[in-house]
């Protein structure tokens, strides 16, 4: 699939859209708190986008994202119990339908109760739940130190090592890695225990 990574916002915040092909359908991930760049590439390449999704409640990442989706006549999908007003309910290993490809729903809790990655077989976007580096807070409200382990060692390095890590945030010293890379880099990834996991910084 064709991704398109915008950078937007005060936070560093970086934004998707995810089209099957050229002039073809699209979703976009996640929206900040600006949505002229995200219209001015999408309106660029002729997408149609068909689904606004927010990866958790955040609101450095959902501040907008209504108003992203009546610009397009989008529906907002997310986790079904996420707080955010959404459209369409997700759960774990529900498919959103983008052209003719699929985009994989994967439950990661940890940075909060409603956070999800999604997965078109070739790209993982996180949002919050992994970074090039390290992976989301797990202080804040909804998070879990506990589930942020499960979400990381028991789904996310379970998925193909040729995985393209697209993250929510630019925090890293590149925008994406391969997952295996990434598995051998990232303290939180190549802990080896969840009390290792936790003595990171």
């Amino acid at each position: 699939m064709m991704v398109k990574q915008l950078r937007v916002g005060p936070m560093q915040n970086f934004v998707y859209l995810v089209a099957d092909k050229p002039g073809g359908e699209a979703l976009a991930i996640d929206s900040g708190f600006e949505i002229e760049p995200i219209v001015k590439v999408a309106r660029h390449s002729n997408f149609k986008v068909k689904f606004t999704v927010a990866t958790h409640n955040h609101s450095d990442h959902t501040a907008t994202l209504k108003r992203l989706a009546t610009v397009f006549g989008a529906k907002v999908a997310a986790y079904e119990h996420s707080p955010i007003d959404h459209d369409v309910s997700l759960k774990d290993g529900d498919e959103l339908l983008v052209g003719e490809n699929k985009v994989k729903v994967i439950y990661t809790p940890g940075h909060t109760k409603d956070s999800i990655c999604l997965y078109d077989g070739q790209n993982l976007f996180t949002g919050d739940t992994l970074f090039i580096g390290n992976c989301g807070r797990t202080d804040l409200h909804g998070g879990s130190p506990e589930e942020m382990f499960r979400s990381l060692h028991e789904v996310i390095l379970k998925l193909p090592t040729s995985t393209t890590i697209y993250p929510g945030h630019d925090y890293g010293d590149v925008p994406f890695r391969k997952l295996g890379e990434e598995a051998c880099s990232n303290p939180t990834l190549s802990a080896r225990s969840y009390e290792e996991f936790l003595r990171v910084p």
